[in-house]
């Protein structure tokens, strides 16, 4: 048989959960807020203090600006109820500013930097330099790559040589982020510093450093080699280490890229001259896999770095 006691504190319990209930309510956003979660009073009544909170998170959600005018305890986040089996449960939730922002490193960290500059990184389409006309031919072929590669057409890379400060680097940057957003993987290798740390993990008493870095750049969808003819040329970078990236990559049928400011000729050279004299058939064979890989283009524009 129950105690009169524990009836009465039960009455007087729900007295207050209705009072203090009630009170809130007088709070317009409140009022508003809980309206919109189409609960019954019954339920809500027993969450009134954490549902003020929420109510106030989500009023600063509605009158927010930007990640950085954020209000709410968590940036980019708001605490919102949930009903679950009669039982409200409260969790966090990102902002539409939170989401673009999850969307927008999503999207870049599908490209991976290697000794490349990081403002390469969150390299766009919609933020390429399209005043000179110079560029319009380099920018067309890389719309319509983009447009094969989402179509799985097989294409070659493109080889893209021309002044400092053109932009090459900026504009393959671009595509290789917007193919991103469909979780295309890529890599972007500044070559003159990567040979340098390759050397350095190779020298190591960790030796799988080396070989991480080297097969993730040797296997990746879309590869960038970035400043090629501005490294110092030793046999062993380039014929233990380009001439098998290219013939793997080749094979494979893996669009590649390459960047410098050498048009092929000047490279061909570069190549040839190491600490063992002028080597022109090991040269020459790096260049013929680089053809094989690439259409050939020239951007000469103003110097965009100035």
């Amino acid at each position: 048989m129950q105690k009169v006691s524990d009836n009465f504190k039960r009455k007087n319990l729900d007295y207050l959960l209705d009072e203090a209930y009630d009170e809130a309510l007088e709070n317009e956003n409140f009022k508003e807020f809980v309206s919109k979660l189409k609960i019954k009073r019954e339920v809500l009544k027993k969450y009134t203090s954490i549902l003020e909170e929420c109510s106030e998170e989500y009023h600063n959600c509605q009158n927010c600006l930007s990640l950085a005018a954020c209000q709410n305890k968590i940036t980019g986040y708001a605490k919102l109820p949930k009903l679950v089996n009669g039982v409200l449960e409260f969790g966090y939730r990102p902002c539409k500013y939170k989401k673009k922002l999850d969307k927008e490193e999503k999207k870049y960290s599908n490209t991976k930097l290697f000794n490349a500059p990081k403002e390469i990184k969150e390299a766009s389409i919609k933020k390429i330099y399209k005043t000179d006309k110079n560029r319009y031919k380099t920018i067309l072929w890389l719309t319509e790559f983009i447009k094969k590669y989402k179509k799985d057409v097989h294409q070659k890379g493109l080889y893209l040589c021309g002044n400092f400060g053109s932009g090459k680097t900026y504009l393959i940057a671009a595509i290789f982020n917007e193919l991103g957003k469909d979780g295309v993987k890529s890599a972007i290798v500044f070559w003159p510093e990567f040979l340098n740390s390759l050397k350095a993990s190779f020298n190591s008493d960790v030796r799988s450093e080396f070989k991480n870095k080297y097969n993730y750049v040797k296997k990746v969808p879309l590869l960038l080699i970035d400043d090629l003819g501005a490294e110092a040329v030793t046999p062993w970078a380039r014929d233990e280490i380009l001439c098998p990236l290219l013939q793997y990559r080749m094979d494979e049928k893996l669009p590649t890229f390459f960047t410098s400011n050498l048009d092929l000729k000047a490279l061909e050279n570069h190549l040839a001259i190491t600490s063992k004299g002028d080597e022109v058939i090991k040269s020459g064979r790096i260049i013929s896999r680089i053809k094989q890989l690439t259409e050939y283009q020239e951007l000469i524009s103003k110097n965009l770095r100035d």
